[in-house]
C-alpha cells in the first residue's frame, strides 16, 4: 500500500507591478496597434524595396538618431524622479520631470525640422507607400509623445502640489510607464524606418 505523499501547500510569489493594471490593459493595447502597424510596413517594403530604398535616402538618419537620444534622456529623467520621488524630494521631482518635458521639446523641435526638409523635396503623405507609412508611423508616434508630456506636466504639478509622495505613487507609476512605452515605441520605429534596408 502506497503512502499519501503529502503536498506543501503552494507559495503564492506577489510580484507588485508598477502603476495601475488599466494603464497597463491601455499600453498593452496601443502595442498591439503600433505592431500590426510595423507589420503591414515590413510587408510593403518586402514588395517593394527600391520604392522604400529611395524614400529612406530622402530622410535625415541623424535627425532620427537626435530623436533617439532625446527620447532616452528624457526617460532617464523620468526614472529619476521616480527615484526622487521614492526619498520624498518632490522639488528634484519636479525638476527631472521638467528636464524630461524639455528632452521631449528637443524630440518635437527636431521632427518638425525634419518634416520641413522632406516636404521641401516635394514629398507628403500620398507621395508613395513609403512616404505613407514614414508620416503616417511617425506622426502617430508623435501624438503619443505629446500626450505623453502632457502627461509629464499633470505629474509634475501634482508632485508640487504635494498629492504623490513615497507612500502614494501609483498614477505617479502609470505615467511613468506609459512615458517610457512611447520611448520604446521609437526604439523600434528609428531602426525600422531609418536603418533597416530591404
Amino acid at each position: 500500500m502506497m503512502n499519501a505523499v503529502e503536498i506543501p501547500p503552494s507559495v503564492t510569489l506577489e510580484k507588485e507591478m508598477p502603476g495601475d493594471f488599466a494603464v497597463w490593459l491601455f499600453i498593452m493595447a496601443e502595442l498591439s496597434v503600433f505592431a500590426l502597424l510595423f507589420i503591414l510596413y515590413a510587408i510593403t517594403r518586402a514588395r517593394f524595396p527600391d520604392m522604400f530604398s529611395e524614400g529612406q535616402a530622402n530622410i535625415n538618419i541623424n535627425a532620427g538618431l537626435g530623436n533617439t537620444l532625446a527620447l532616452l534622456t528624457s526617460s532617464y529623467f523620468v526614472v529619476a524622479a521616480q527615484q526622487a520621488l521614492l526619498r520624498n524630494l518632490p522639488k528634484r521631482t519636479v525638476l527631472n520631470i521638467v528636464l524630461a518635458l524639455l528632452s521631449g521639446c528637443v524630440y518635437l523641435t527636431i521632427k518638425g525640422y525634419e518634416y520641413l526638409h522632406v516636404a521641401e523635396l516635394g514629398f507628403g503623405l500620398s507621395s508613395n507607400d513609403f512616404y505613407f507609412f514614414y508620416f503616417g508611423l511617425t506622426a502617430f508616434h508623435m501624438f503619443h509623445v505629446i500626450l505623453g508630456m502632457l502627461v509629464l506636466i499633470v505629474l509634475a504639478v501634482k508632485v508640487a502640489k504635494g498629492s504623490y509622495h513615497a507612500e502614494r505613487m501609483n498614477e505617479f507609476e502609470s505615467g511613468a510607464c506609459y512615458w517610457h512605452m512611447v520611448d520604446l515605441l521609437w526604439l523600434i520605429l528609428f531602426p525600422l524606418i531609418y536603418v533597416l534596408h530591404g
